[in-house]
């Protein structure tokens, strides 16, 4: 080891080293950016100036599009700025921060959407205590223990990597500083390490995803027993939109991680995080702009006033 130089800056492969399709991924990638901001930033302006929106279900919303926005935030301008650069390195402190953000926004959001299928589990199947239940302090209990969970994830899985040595090779096979990839070019021992994405994978990803699916199995349960179509159809309606936001996240996720595990991620494990790291935050306000009548409705009044 004593022969070996200390890495303080790793290079990312990214997605293609043709010169020219990276010019065009280039492109494609602003625009999807660009509208992962518009979009989200719209959400949660027409949520906060539109008072018909004030509610549980719309807060939580607001909060999923701004924890988008930072989600986003985290790899896409790295990843925009290698793309038309020669030099794609990232610095170990660099990968580090993207590391943490990326961990931290990523839990926050699971937890958001977990808390967002609680509130539709009470409207659906104890609407009488709606309003008792989803007050004003429930919310932001939701709210403030998604973004600490999010911490705890991250600082569980970071501060570790403080204490590592990085040397010899330093390209990691991908557009974003992915944590077992970084883990992989350690020369220090990282057996913790690994353990520790083990167990914070079922604390804060395993679980979140089980009290989503018990929500969802008594709210299906609760809609089935609905006498009248259009109750049915009424109730359905009501978690349409999460539930394709919920599906579109989980999906990609469980097809990204549910499998072999690989040190080098191939070409189509980056094509599959494509979806939840860059596509799902910009379809979110899409999907709950198309699928949510109030929000339809509040979008076209607001840019009728302007």
């Amino acid at each position: 080891m004593k022969n070996q130089t200390i890495i303080t800056e790793f290079i990312l492969m990214g997605l293609s080293s043709d010169p020219q399709l990276q010019f065009f991924l280039f492109f494609v990638f602003l625009i999807i950016y660009a509208t992962t901001l518009i979009g989200n930033i719209v959400i949660i302006l027409v949520i906060r100036s539109e008072p018909t929106l004030h509610t549980p279900m719309f807060f939580l919303l607001s909060h999923l599009a701004l924890v988008d926005i930072c989600y986003s935030s985290v790899t896409v301008p790295k990843m925009l700025e290698n793309l038309i650069t020669k030099q794609k390195t990232i610095s170990l402190v660099g990968c580090l921060t993207q590391i943490f953000f990326f961990i931290h926004f990523a839990c926050a959001e699971v937890y958001l959407l977990t808390a967002m299928a609680y509130d539709r589990y009470v409207a659906i199947c104890d609407p009488l205590h709606y309003s008792a239940i989803m007050n004003k302090q429930m919310c932001r209990q939701l709210v403030g223990g998604a973004w600490i969970m999010g911490s705890l994830d991250a600082l569980v899985n970071t501060l570790p990597l403080m204490d590592l040595n990085f040397c010899g090779f330093n390209t990691i096979s991908h557009y974003t500083c992915e944590l077992p990839a970084v883990l992989s070019l350690s020369c220090s021992e990282n057996f913790t390490n690994y353990i520790l994405i083990l167990a914070s994978s079922s604390i804060f990803g395993f679980t979140p995803f089980l009290l989503t699916l018990v929500s969802y199995i008594y709210i299906l349960a609760t809609i089935l027993k609905t006498q009248s179509a259009k109750g049915r159809s009424k109730a359905f309606s009501t978690c349409s939109s999460h539930l394709i936001v919920v599906c579109l996240f989980y999906l990609s996720v469980f097809s990204r991680h549910m499998k072999p595990s690989s040190k080098t991620p191939s070409d189509l494990d980056r094509v599959i995080s494509i979806q939840y790291l860059i596509l799902t935050p910009m379809l979110n306000p899409v999907i709950y702009s198309l699928k949510n009548k109030e929000i339809k409705t509040s979008i076209w009044k607001s840019f009728g006033k302007m």
